[in-house]
């Protein structure tokens, strides 16, 4: 690796920064007015008409060195260390700029607000911002790029996206636009090698995979992640081997551990060589020993790692489960060294996990094996270890036996990284504030500073910086405070806020303390200052005075702070102005996202669904990738009833995040309210067209586009499906599984499977809260009317179906119930629904129906009286005279003669499973006459005469005939 600053002092690097040899220059060139990064661009165009070098010697290939030498600059001044030994500000600037702090303070302000994108700003503190510009301005040129049919050609689209995703992680939130043409370079670059037939390297696959799951697309992290371990041959698998996690554990346990081995053991002397442009120059780094400090946990409790079983019954063989024979026989307590990349490949699938799950302590317990394996490694990468650090202090900093180590290592990280990237006094070009506590350098420190024979050298830390993306400092910092702000301590993470600079945190916390008038006062000196006097302005020494009233703040800053869209959208929320909101819209010139959301829920807030669906769609304009915006503009226009916007804007937003159950359920939702005319050419959506296929209703994931033009239910058929995949995706909600079992028994035939599978699903989501109420009765009494329907009744369903009868798609024939479904009635409805049972007449006759059916008479007749109890025990029969107890009194006479009819039917038939002489019921005669004088004498004082009691009377009488 050669050393940046030799590479920046070079003659064609001294021509694009406008140096000349006594290194001075036009002072015009270097005003903030004219823009620096406008210049170099302008520099660049110039040489590349005029450039005629040798063939060996290309252009392009110089100025990759120029813009890689000044990305790395920045990175190691930024991201990973150690100090650079030379002031950036005299390498990119010309002396006169330089040596003058006014002039060097303006150029550097002009540069951070250049990079805002969509009204995104960087952080406005960053050092040696210069050398990022310069790498942007350089690396996005095409006269950086080699031809395309050149060799070397994918090294400088790589480079470009490289900068440019780097450009990404320095912005507040992601900018659409930015994003856009990141990945229209990588679309470019997968082309490229397809068109070639060529493969891809590890190295990039998984830098691929950073920033996909940096934009929130992990299905796609994961296969690249996949593909880079083929390529590797690394050997892993997250499994389960007996150990011991506390000190005073008697019993072993199964405890979570990734077993990984990288494919050749014999080169962990030394890194791969990346084959990519930018990992050329730190190719063949020697893997040092030097590490990151690494904190004991020191509990009374825990130990310091888990302690697996040294059994011979703690190694299984690869013939008995499906972990590989390599890592069958690995010690999970001394596993051979990974291979760095391997190492970044299981922390990227440790992201991955933590970005697509929700963040609670099974995805915690899932994520923390990956960072343990890592930091397992007695040699490996300072940067690999120093991110394994920080993924392992943010998994413990939820847990109360690990919460204060999680806390420690995260700000013994941030002071290793201010440690290794502050410069020396002398050197010192930061413009970040000094901290008050500080080592003997005078430099904040919470471990001593390393000496440089215990640091790793800057290029073993870039090696694989790409493939990290690594926090930079200040990012750390901001983490921290976040961290102590969970953790209640709200005066220390202000500290760090305030010494940041970073305002718009310093309000939020005030505001979450419910010290909004404060945090109004900060955002507003922010963006606004007072008509007093120049002197009384130089009288005021703190950022925010709050001597100022808020009052007195009226007149807007000029310039504005390059985050001033944020600040006026936080200052919106505090106030709940749409003012602030619409004047950030207009700063960030129609481009700041945020402000139109914000907008568009405040309106939405207000019921002005009109005004939030413009709002929304105005915000999605500039990034229409927000899933959260489709999502919420959808919801408007549910509100709004505008149905086929509503199924658009769901429809982009599963299309954005397939996982998103919430958004499966409200398209069907939407789907089911369409009217009739737009879809199936307008046919009517509740008439049966004769020639559609019946086979197809079944309920399967099919092609919803294969269904024919004139299908009437293709809108109640595509709200199937959605919620089946809602359902798949959320389990838990039990208003999910309800609207798929609504939507299931509109579809003609019914899905009689899925509609069981609903209804078993609702029973264990519900049944402990709403007992018996969960159970849709009519749905159930049309589920047995179909199985006796297609089931003759002299045998049992369970031999009556027919294999055969199952078409070869897996849906249902016409001339039978799907195999199975006479099972899964029967055990829903004896195993799983009476036992719920409690007052539902219907639900036992249910009960009682299927008996009979399946032949069991003392079943059906035990059925039979349980619902005549349940309809004797309804209160208000007995002596109540409005219309309300009539029907109830006739409720009970239905339900009495019902029985006695079922005494008379079944009382005198074979008992299943006994002998010829057990009967059902031998005194049936006695129990009929028994309950007919029961109900009568209950009744007699408010119903004897009525056309009930006679009824009753006949009934008793044909009993006693009978004799």
């Amino acid at each position: 690796m050669s050393d940046p600053q030799n590479i920046l002092d070079t003659r064609d690097a001294s021509f694009l920064l406008g140096k000349c040899t006594s290194g001075t220059s036009d002072t015009a060139t270097w005003t903030a007015k004219n823009g620096w990064m406008r210049r170099v661009t302008e520099k660049i165009d110039h040489l590349s008409k005029n450039y005629h070098g040798g063939d060996v010697d290309h252009l392009y290939l110089r100025l990759q060195k120029i813009g890689i030498a000044a990305l790395d600059a920045f990175l190691q001044s930024n991201v990973t260390g150690p100090p650079l030994h030379w002031k950036s500000a005299e390498c990119i600037f010309p002396l006169n700029v330089a040596n003058d702090p006014e002039k060097l303070r303006r150029i550097r302000r002009a540069l951070i607000k250049d990079l805002s994108v969509d009204g995104e700003a960087v952080y406005q503190l960053i050092p040696n911002i210069e050398l990022f510009c310069l790498a942007k301005c350089v690396l996005n040129h095409p006269a950086s790029v080699a031809p395309e049919n050149a060799p070397d050609y994918l090294d400088g689209c790589w480079a470009r996206v490289t900068v440019n995703f780097w450009h990404q992680k320095l912005l507040t939130e992601n900018a659409s636009s930015l994003q856009q043409i990141i990945y229209e370079d990588l679309d470019h670059l997968e082309q490229h090698l397809r068109d070639r037939s060529a493969k891809e390297d590890a190295s990039r696959l998984v830098q691929k995979a950073t920033i996909h799951t940096h934009h929130g697309f992990d299905q796609k992290a994961r296969e690249h992640l996949q593909r880079a371990t083929e390529i590797t041959g690394l050997d892993f698998v997250l499994t389960g081997r007996l150990g011991k996690r506390t000190k005073f554990q008697e019993n072993e346990t199964s405890q979570l551990v990734v077993l990984a081995k990288s494919a050749d053991a014999k080169t962990l002397g030394t890194t791969p060589v990346p084959t990519n442009s930018i990992d050329k120059i730190s190719a063949n780094v020697k893997r040092l020993v030097f590490k990151p400090d690494e904190l004991n946990l020191n509990d009374d409790t825990l130990l310091e790692s888990i302690a697996f079983s040294e059994t011979k019954a703690n190694f299984p063989s690869a013939n008995e489960s499906n972990i590989s024979r390599s890592l069958a026989t690995l010690d999970p307590s001394n596993q051979p060294n990974l291979q760095p990349l391997d190492s970044i490949i299981l922390l990227s699938y440790a992201s991955s996990i933590t970005n697509t799950s929700p963040s609670d302590g099974l995805t915690r317990e899932e994520t923390l094996p990956y960072a343990t394996r890592v930091l397992q490694d007695k040699c490996t990468n300072w940067q690999v270890y120093t991110q394994a650090l920080l993924v392992r202090s943010r998994i413990e900093g939820y847990r109360s036996r690990t919460i204060e180590r999680g806390v420690l290592q995260l700000q013994a990280l941030v002071d290793q990284v201010i440690v290794e990237t502050t410069p020396n006094p002398s050197a010192n070009t930061s413009a970040l504030p000094s901290i008050q506590v500080q080592d003997d350098t005078g430099t904040p420190s919470f471990l001593p500073r390393a000496k440089p024979s215990e640091s790793a050298p800057a290029k073993e830390r870039l090696a694989y910086i790409h493939q990290l993306a690594s926090p930079t400092r200040w990012e750390l910092e901001a983490e921290l405070a976040s961290r102590w702000v969970s953790l209640g301590g709200l005066r220390t993470a202000l500290e760090i806020y305030e010494r940041l600079q970073m305002w718009a945190e310093v309000a939020l916390c005030w505001a979450a303390n419910e010290r909004e008038d404060k945090a109004k006062r900060i955002l507003r000196q922010q963006l606004y200052t007072t008509n007093f006097t120049e002197e009384f302005q130089q009288t005021r020494t703190s950022m925010y005075d709050e001597e100022v009233s808020v009052e007195d703040l009226t007149v807007e800053r000029t310039p504005l702070p390059a985050d001033a869209p944020r600040l006026f959208c936080i200052l919106g929320d505090l106030e709940k102005s749409p003012s602030m909101y619409e004047k950030a819209w207009e700063v960030s010139s129609h481009r700041y996202a945020r402000a139109q959301r914000s907008l568009g829920k405040y309106f939405f807030s207000q019921g002005n669904l009109q005004r939030a669906d413009d709002a929304y769609a105005k915000s999605l304009g500039v990034n229409a990738l927000s899933h959260s915006t489709w999502f919420s503009l959808g919801c408007v226009r549910l509100q709004s009833e505008n149905w086929a916007g509503a199924v658009d804007a769901f429809g982009r937003a599963i299309q954005i995040e397939d996982k998103d159950a919430e958004s499966w359920s409200n398209m069907a939702a939407a789907l089911i309210q369409l009217p009739a005319d737009a879809n199936s050419n307008g046919a009517d959506a509740n008439r049966q067209s004769p020639n559609d296929d019946p086979v197809a209703a079944d309920g399967d994931d099919e092609d919803i586009s294969s269904k024919p033009k004139t299908d009437p239910q293709k809108r109640i058929r595509s709200a199937f499906v959605a919620l089946k995949r809602a359902a798949a995706l959320k389990r838990e909600s039990y208003r999910i599984w309800q609207n798929l079992l609504n939507v299931a028994v509109k579809l003609s035939p019914p899905p009689y499977s899925d509609i069981i599978i609903a209804q078993s699903r609702l029973i264990d989501l519900r049944s402990n809260i709403e007992g018996e109420k969960c159970i849709d009765v009519e749905v159930m009494e049309g589920l047995l009317a179909h199985l006796i329907a297609v089931s003759p009744s002299s045998r049992s369903p369970i031999e009556n179906e027919d294999p055969g009868k199952i078409n070869s798609n897996g849906s249902t024939s016409t001339t039978g119930p799907r195999l199975g479904f006479g099972n899964m009635l029967i055990t829903l409805i004896q195993q799983r629904i009476t036992p719920l049972i409690t007052t539902s007449r219907r639900l036992h006759l249910l009960v009682a129906k299927l008996s009979l059916h399946l032949q069991l008479p003392a079943a059906a007749l035990e059925a039979y009286e349980k619902a005549w109890r349940c309809t004797l025990n309804t209160a208000g029969w007995e002596n109540g005279t409005d219309e309300e107890a009539e029907m109830k009194w006739e409720d009970v006479v239905d339900a009495t003669l019902e029985l006695v009819d079922a005494y008379e039917s079944l009382g005198e038939r074979m008992k299943e499973g006994g002998n010829e002489r057990d009967l059902v019921e031998k005194g049936w005669r006695f129990k009929g006459r028994s309950a007919i004088r029961g109900v009568l004498g209950r009744g007699k004082e408010v119903w004897q005469g009525s056309e009930g009691s006679e009824r009753l009377q006949w009934r008793l009488k044909d009993l006693k005939a009978d004799k």
